[in-house]
């Protein structure tokens, strides 16, 4: 009998088919090809460099870290290509654990597929897998998880790598129900790090984490059965107290944020299909994405500017307004969790692209001028009951409005393939010669054949530097 969660996820990771649907597969390929598109220029971040620097001194190893030639071991290397997948704050959401969940589970299944010459095929397998199980204990403890203020990358992260990396050591019933405990007693990271390298480096934790977890796991070290769900178990102390009252007073939740943990349908429905991904368009919070949608879509439009408008009136879920808490950014880590800088940016230029997150730019006296014009209007309420409505007024008197229930990029407006590719394109091809981009694109067209994934990864495993233009 599979008692508690722990124990069910077990089951699930070590008994479930490798059968997954195609567009399942399809879907972790694409995202696979999103995260390596925004780890290369994130390697050029400083809070990728400290970590790679910083771990170099602790041993090498056979996995990739991005942006070194020096291989590492397979948790260090985790970290690093973590906390560079998550600096520029470009990767995915994902939305039944609230997290970014990619920028945690593949830099987790490639350091640990390298150590342990797994192939490209076990990787989008391990990843379906870990995606599910985050996804399934995210739905457990969230809305309230998130946002009472727990970094869910960081958190939820932890556990989802060690499910995957679990199924890729392919580890029994009692070993991968292990692993996913003993990577709850490493789950940590707090919302009040947003706008520093701290958040980046939450994501390296995360994965690194993983494999912690699941080679503690091989090895033989116990853990407690009871770490998702019971008095001193995650739901109570990284929800509240009062978690059964908000369990039992739960209408209408989003993405399937039940507050209670699945046991019983653990493979269904299958969350990568059936939630997807929302996938970034703009390299900065995703809860300020619906309203630079709506912005730049009035704007296109109508052929208005900058200086033709009074006000933007933005109404909103009041967790949305909580993320992005920089009102007055002064950093470009600072900018990525300003609404004020996004809307005003896109305002003046009509995009916000990765040059728009330098020093320079965000001191922009002509930016900083709109930020008094932009008005936010929080509702308490949860996301998929509060579409977000973006009223633009001009100094005429002219009004236009537009409301988003979802941004571009996710389910409801997917990219295609084209777009993945144009991405990663726009983010590699700046820091990569014609050789060895043209090399990475082909290994990853061919990942899922590959017997031996350093064939994709060796072109990551070396300086990754701007190219002067």
């Amino acid at each position: 009998m599979h008692n508690t969660p722990v124990q069910a996820y077990g089951h699930w990771l070590a008994t479930t088919a490798n059968d997954w649907p195609d567009e399942a597969r399809h879907s972790a390929w694409r995202e696979l090809i999103d995260q390596i598109g925004v780890t290369v220029p994130g390697t050029a971040e400083p809070a990728a460099k400290i970590a790679a620097q910083v771990v170099s001194e602790w041993g090498t190893g056979p996995s990739m870290a991005a942006g070194q030639s020096t291989r590492l071991a397979a948790p260090w290397a985790a970290l690093v290509n973590g906390t560079a997948g998550h600096a520029l704050d470009f990767d995915d959401n994902f939305d039944p654990s609230k997290s970014h969940a990619t920028t945690v589970l593949y830099p987790a299944i490639l350091a640990l597929a390298e150590q342990e010459g797994a192939s490209g095929a076990a990787c989008i397998d391990a990843y379906i897998c870990g995606l599910q199980i985050i996804g399934k204990v995210g739905q457990g403890v969230n809305p309230y998880h998130r946002d009472r203020g727990w970094h869910a990358t960081a958190t939820l992260g932890a556990v989802g790598a060690a499910a995957a990396c679990a199924r890729l050591l392919r580890l029994d019933e009692e070993r991968a129900a292990i692993a996913i405990s003993l990577s709850t007693s490493m789950a940590a990271g707090f919302m009040s790090q947003f706008g520093t390298m701290a958040k980046p480096l939450h994501a390296g934790l995360a994965a690194k984490a993983g494999i912690m977890a699941a080679s503690f796991a091989r090895a033989g070290i116990t853990a407690s059965m009871n770490t998702l769900d019971g008095k001193n178990a995650m739901n109570h102390l990284m929800v509240g107290p009062d978690y059964e009252h908000l369990r039992d007073h739960l209408t209408n939740p989003d993405h399937g944020h039940s507050l209670t943990f699945d046991t019983q349908n653990i493979g269904e429905p299958l969350l990568i299909t059936e939630h997807a991904f929302r996938v970034k368009r703009f390299a900065n919070c995703g809860a300020s994405h619906r309203a630079l949608d709506g912005l730049l879509m009035l704007r296109e439009e109508h052929g208005f500017g900058a200086d033709d408008v009074e006000r933007v009136d933005i109404t909103l879920p009041q967790v949305h307004v909580n993320n992005l808490m920089y009102h007055d950014p002064q950093d470009p880590l600072q900018a990525k969790f300003s609404f004020e800088y996004a809307l005003g940016t896109a305002l003046l230029s009509g995009n916000l692209t990765l040059s728009d997150f330098t020093q320079e730019a965000v001191m922009r006296p002509a930016v900083r001028a709109l930020y008094p014009r932009i008005h936010l209007h929080g509702v308490d309420a949860l996301e998929g009951a509060c579409p977000t409505e973006v009223k633009i007024t001009l100094n005429d008197g002219t009004v236009y409005e537009t409301v988003r229930a979802m941004p571009l990029g996710s389910k409801a407006a997917p990219f295609s393939d084209g777009q993945y590719w144009t991405k990663f394109e726009n983010c590699a091809a700046p820091y990569m010669d014609t050789q060895s981009l043209n090399g990475l694109k082909n290994a990853l067209n061919n990942f899922t054949a590959l017997d031996d994934i350093t064939e994709m990864t060796r072109y990551l495993a070396k300086p990754l530097k701007c190219r002067e233009t």
